[in-house]
């Protein structure tokens, strides 16, 4: 008996794996989805998440991406994306992080929320969403892409995990009652040099209405944020590459600092 035809989320799927696995980046995999084929993007993250979690990979929280409006024209969206956090990807404690571990790395500074209770049930207004947060932090995400160039439309992204790689989060925590996430200024300096800055109200407006909109999504699509996870809310300002070797700072009013030093072997 001859096996059915690999449909175009499996074979989307397969590329980025196989070059998550090499180390290569892949093309693009909207020919084989759609470029704005949302639905079909996400069945490909499910799989490859489904497909972490069999390996032993265990879930710790989201991402938001696609909150700057600026990249939202640039990729014609009219909404933010997510994608998934694994136990792996969190190297807050590294003394320095493997150059070797990424593919086309870039870093940005993010307000970081951990929830202190579920958001699955019931109404999920806007104030619920501020309750659940247990804490916020300053973080940085380095985001990543398996597509080669960052030639990529929503599809793309979407079914690369977000184009998410690793992520770093801060010593200080802070309840919403002492930090508001919208008021926050930011600085990113890269070896000494303030290379980006924002604010919080660069990520939507603010960085809880991208939670919001996180936890109505993710419910809506069958896995609902848990109490105890990380949430990665969106960039405060434009990301910057990274390369081998270099030390990055970012600076959040009312969240202090978090910082992050690469190894020097690509």
């Amino acid at each position: 008996m001859t096996s059915p035809p690999a449909t175009g989320t499996h074979r989307a799927a397969a590329r980025l794996l196989d070059a998550a696995r090499s180390g290569r980046p892949c093309p693009p995999v909207r020919d084989l989805i759609g470029a704005d084929d949302v639905a079909a993007a996400y069945a490909v993250q499910r799989r490859l998440t489904l497909g972490r979690l069999d390996a032993g990979a265990r879930v710790v929280g989201h991402k938001i991406g696609l909150t700057s409006a600026a990249v939202q024209r640039q990729l014609g969206v009219d909404r933010p994306d997510f994608g998934v956090l694994f136990d792996d990807m969190d190297v807050s404690g590294a003394a320095e992080i493997p150059f070797d571990r990424l593919l086309q790395p870039k870093i940005e500074a993010e307000v970081g929320f951990i929830l202190g209770e579920d958001l699955d049930e019931g109404d999920l207004t806007d104030a619920r969403i501020r309750a659940a947060v247990a804490h916020a932090v300053a973080a940085l995400e380095i985001v990543d892409s398996r597509i080669a160039g960052w030639d990529i439309t929503i599809a793309d992204t979407v079914a690369d995990n977000a184009s998410s790689g690793m992520f770093v989060l801060g010593a200080h925590r802070s309840t919403l009652e002492a930090f508001e996430p919208a008021e926050t200024v930011m600085e990113l300096a890269a070896d000494g040099v303030v290379v980006s800055r924002g604010t919080g109200a660069a990520c939507l407006g603010d960085p809880l209405k991208a939670l919001a909109w996180l936890a109505r999504a993710a419910r809506d699509l069958g896995d609902p944020l848990r109490a105890g996870q990380v949430v990665l809310s969106g960039a405060l300002g434009p990301m910057v590459p990274v390369t081998p070797g270099m030390r990055v700072t970012a600076t959040l009013s009312g969240l202090g600092t978090v910082s992050a030093r690469f190894g020097r072997t690509a």
